[in-house]
C-alpha cells in the first residue's frame, strides 16, 4: 500500500483519537478505515458508565463507512494512545473481516508513530464469514 495514503489514514486515527469519549479507563483509542472505493472514515471508541455498551474505535469507523455506503474495507490504521501497539479486540476483529478480505492489512500504530502491520487473515484465521450461514 502506498506510504501517502498509510500516512493519511494514520493522521485520521490520530485526529479521531482526540475526539475519544473514554472518562472511566482513559484509554483514548482512533481509527481509520479506508474502503476499497478510496473513502477514509475515522472514529474513535466510545464509554459507557453500563460498560458493556461501550463501543470500540474500529466499530465507530466501520459504521461511518457503512453509513456512507461503502461496503469493503482495503485497510484499517489503529492509533495506540500509548507506546505499545493497540491490536483490535476479538469483536472488533470480527466486524473487521465482516467487511474485509483475509489479506486486508490492519496496522497499528504507537502515540510515537511506530507501526506494526498484520493482516485481518493472520488476526483471525479462522473467522465467520457469510458464506457459512449459506444452506
Amino acid at each position: 500500500m502506498d506510504n501517502k495514503i498509510i500516512q493519511k489514514l494514520v493522521e485520521s486515527a490520530y485526529d479521531a483519537q482526540t475526539h475519544s469519549h473514554s472518562p472511566y479507563s482513559g484509554f483514548k483509542v482512533g481509527a481509520a478505515v479506508l474502503s476499497k472505493n478510496g473513502n477514509i472514515f475515522a472514529g474513535c471508541n466510545v464509554e459507557n458508565a453500563a460498560y458493556p455498551l461501550g463501543q470500540c474505535a474500529e466499530a465507530t469507523a466501520i459504521g461511518a463507512m457503512i453509513t456512507s455506503g461503502d461496503k469493503a474495507i482495503d485497510a484499517i490504521v489503529i492509533a495506540s494512545p500509548n507506546d505499545d501497539a493497540c491490536f483490535p479486540c476479538g469483536g472488533c476483529r470480527q466486524k473487521i473481516a465482516e467487511f474485509a478480505d483475509d489479506d486486508t492489512p490492519v496496522y497499528m500504530v504507537t502515540r510515537t508513530g511506530s507501526l506494526h502491520q498484520v493482516t485481518i487473515g493472520e488476526l483471525l484465521p479462522f473467522a465467520f464469514r457469510d458464506t457459512a450461514l449459506a444452506s
